[in-house]
Parts: C-alpha cells; sequence; structure tokens
C-alpha cells in the first residue's frame, strides 16, 4: 500500500486559507495540516521536520503549500524550505499567497487568448496598466506580463511609494522592467490612460477603479481585465462573465471575474495535483502558474 501523501500548510496569517484546504482536499490529499503564525525563520525547521520524518522512498509524498498575503515573503519562505533539503529527503513545496500567484496567472493568460483572436503575439510590446498593483494580485500580473513582453506599468492611487519598491525589487528577483505611474484621480486617471492598450483591474472588492469616462480616454484600448466580481465591477461595463466581450465604447474587450476565475480554479487544482503525483520533488511558484495557465487557457 502507498504511503499517503502529506500536505503541510504554512502561512504567516492566523488561519490557514479555507479556499485553499478545499482546493487540497478537491486535488485528492486527504492528509492535510495547518501551521499558522509561521515566522520565515521557522520555515527550514518545519521543512526538516517534515522530511526526515519519512523513509526517503517516500519523499515525493511529502509537500508543503506556502499562503500567506505577500508575495515577497512567500517566495523566500519557499527559498527558505528549497535551500534547507537535501537529497535523498527533498520534498515538494507549492507558494501560492492568497491565492494570488494562480489568479495573476489565470488573469494574464485569459488576457493573451482573448488578444490572440485578432493579434498572435498576444501582450508582446503592448502598453500594460495595472491598476490596483500596491496589491499581491495587481504586483503579481505585472511581473507576469513583462516576462509575457509587455510594457508594464504599476499604477497606485495613494502616491508612487506604494509601487516604486515593488518594481525595484521585482527588477531584481526577475530581471523585469516596470513603470510606475499614481493616479489618484479622474483627470489623472485619463491621463495615464491615454497610451493604455491593456489594463488590469486588480483593486478591493466592490471597488470600482474605471468608470466609462475613463474608457473613453483610451483610444488605443485592445483588452480590460477585472478580477473584482463583487458588484460594482471594477470596470464599468465590464461583467463578471465576460471572456472577450465587445466593450460598451466600442474600442476593445473585456474579461470578467469570472471568466479569470474559472482558469484559476483548474490551474490551482493542476498545480496541487502535479505535487501530489510527482514521482521527485517539484518546486511551485507563478511562473508554474502561468505555464499551467496558459496550457489550460488555450
Amino acid at each position: 500500500m502507498p504511503a499517503p501523501y502529506v500536505l503541510h500548510m504554512l502561512t504567516p496569517l492566523k488561519h490557514v486559507s479555507a479556499f485553499d484546504v478545499n482546493m487540497a482536499a478537491d486535488a485528492g490529499i486527504t492528509t492535510l495540516f495547518p501551521y499558522t503564525q509561521v515566522e520565515p525563520g521557522e520555515v527550514a525547521g518545519i521543512t526538516q521536520d517534515a522530511m526526515f520524518s519519512r523513509d526517503p522512498a517516500n519523499a515525493a509524498r511529502t509537500g508543503l503549500f506556502i499562503g500567506g498575503r505577500d508575495a515577497l515573503v512567500a517566495l523566500d519562505m519557499l527559498e527558505s524550505a528549497r535551500i534547507s533539503m537535501f537529497p535523498p529527503f527533498t520534498i515538494s513545496a507549492m507558494v501560492d499567497p492568497s491565492g494570488a500567484f494562480t489568479t495573476a496567472a489565470a488573469l494574464v493568460a485569459v488576457v493573451e487568448r482573448a488578444l490572440r483572436r485578432a493579434r498572435p503575439e498576444g501582450l508582446k510590446g503592448l502598453n500594460v496598466q495595472v491598476y490596483g498593483a500596491t496589491g499581491v494580485v495587481g504586483g503579481t500580473a505585472g511581473v507576469i506580463a513583462a516576462l509575457a513582453g509587455g510594457r508594464v506599468t504599476l499604477v497606485s492611487h495613494r502616491g508612487l511609494s506604494g509601487v516604486e519598491p515593488k518594481a525595484a525589487e521585482f527588477r531584481r528577483r526577475f530581471n523585469v522592467e516596470l513603470a510606475c505611474a499614481d493616479a489618484p484621480d479622474d483627470a489623472s486617471k485619463e491621463r495615464l490612460l491615454a497610451d493604455a492598450e491593456v489594463v488590469f483591474a486588480c483593486g478591493k472588492a466592490g471597488l470600482q477603479i474605471l468608470s466609462a469616462r475613463h474608457l473613453a480616454a483610451a483610444p488605443r484600448l485592445l483588452a480590460a481585465a477585472d478580477i473584482n466580481a463583487v458588484p460594482p465591477s471594477g470596470i464599468e461595463g465590464v461583467a463578471a462573465q465576460d471572456d472577450g466581450t465587445p466593450l460598451p465604447g466600442g474600442r476593445g474587450v473585456g474579461i470578467g471575474a469570472l471568466a479569470v476565475g474559472g482558469v484559476k480554479f483548474r490551474v490551482q487544482h493542476a498545480l496541487l495535483q502535479r505535487m501530489a503525483q510527482a514521482d521527485a520533488a517539484v518546486y511551485l511558484d507563478f511562473r508554474d502558474a502561468y505555464d499551467a495557465a496558459r496550457d489550460i487557457a488555450g
């Protein structure tokens, strides 16, 4: 009888995400254990406790899932886990803070799918503006879009201090160039949108970031995508179920939260199954999520 797959779920927060627990169970992983309020310095000890307690033949039957709300902290925790391992005890690890890596990957992949209907090169060379970029989904989507060849601007509504340090750290870690902009009011948004070809709205649920008036100021717009499923929509005129639907103003198409969410769900499921079914350790982050999202979105 094969050894059970054991998933240790780590988060710096007070609670492990119920969403992630359900996703892991639906991926066939039934032995789950939560670790909450985990400090980065504790990750190596937890990792080694998990790996040394199993026969090396069952090392691949053990995994770590790292959550939280901060992308860079989560990636640091993943790296701490990785460097604390050594053969033959290496175990798998996946990082997806607040579901942001799988959501951002799905967002970019679904937008690319819509763009490729008229533009085979997808995001490559396009001006991409990420609104709500101070959050973990927005920042990650910006990095993925830049890796896909987009010319990305991270947009803040409360000063450049909210995005410039993040852009600098992403540049250092991932060798991507990300411009930054501050757009606290309608006039500044309209000036910025004059150059936009793709916009992502990654703000808080129930908050409208871009109105029809704003979109009217974007003459080059090809696609507008919103991750907010809670009314009002983050982009006026983009419904949650839209998937390449023409925008009301006649320029570009809209991608709504449910179109993104359907792919996100499948991406997270696929990555969890990949861990559970692997014959050797795997380490999965937003780049793996993006690869999976592109395959799933088609």
